[in-house]
């Protein structure tokens, strides 16, 4: 009569256990200041690109330098993005720009300079698609909502609120960027961003999500305010076997 081998592997997933640096890195409070410094970092940096494309002045931490023009709310900036009306080109005189014609700006120059040569700088036939959608007609959607969104992000990222979502929509501008050909911080922004998406069980801990992901949960653990008990109210007995609070 055939009995099974001892050493045979059981059927069912096999789980590996994580590095204890990364367990330490990814999910202990005690990390968290790490993810602050880089969350805090990510979202200035989301939150100055955007404020002049949706206020029309700069900001500055510089508190002291808010009075000056260039920080005022009254500015042009936001012209092109959220808004029409008529900018000072250098060399070229005044032009009149519509809602999100900024970005059409942007996509026409990448198709024009970034889609020649043996080694293009935009290098996916379907990103070329995308671009010439954009410059045709996707412009004065995409235009309000890259400015809107960059505040947003930008805003969540220092707040500590759905740190690993905004990251993961920080990082699919980043690579837009990249994709026509636009490099500049977009890399170094694109490494933080993926850091904080695997960091986003403590990446918001000194910040609201601390408050907010224990009630809300997650797709596959629901929170208190839906009535549900979260995984770590579970203590372990001196034997070993779980038992709940």
């Amino acid at each position: 009569m055939a009995t099974a081998r001892r050493d045979r592997a059981a059927v069912g997933p096999v789980y590996i256990g994580e590095p204890p640096v990364a367990r330490w890195l990814f999910g202990s409070s005690k990390a968290a200041w790490i993810w602050l410094v880089a969350r805090v970092w990510l979202g200035w940096e989301w939150l100055q690109a955007g404020w002049t494309k949706v206020f029309g002045g700069d900001i500055t931490w510089r508190f002291w330098d808010w009075g000056k023009d260039a920080y005022s709310l009254t500015g042009d900036g936001n012209i092109g993005w959220v808004r029409s009306g008529t900018v000072v080109v250098p060399g070229v005189g005044p032009k009149r720009l519509g809602v999100g014609d900024a970005v059409q700006g942007f996509a026409a120059n990448a198709l024009q300079t970034g889609t020649k040569g043996q080694h293009p700088d935009v290098a996916y036939s379907w990103y070329v698609s995308f671009l010439e959608w954009v410059r045709d007609s996707g412009h004065t959607v995409l235009g309000p909502a890259v400015a809107f969104g960059e505040v947003v992000i930008g805003i969540c990222l220092i707040l500590g609120l759905f740190v690993g979502i905004m990251a993961f929509l920080g990082s699919i501008l980043n690579f837009s960027f990249v994709f026509a050909g636009s490099s500049g911080l977009n890399p170094a922004m694109i490494l933080v961003s993926g850091l904080l998406i695997l960091a986003w069980r403590n990446a918001g801990w000194y910040g609201l999500d601390r408050l907010v992901l224990p009630r809300l949960g997650t797709p596959w653990q629901g929170g208190t305010l839906f009535g549900d008990v979260p995984d770590d109210s579970r203590t372990v007995s001196r034997e070993g076997s779980a038992s709940t609070a």
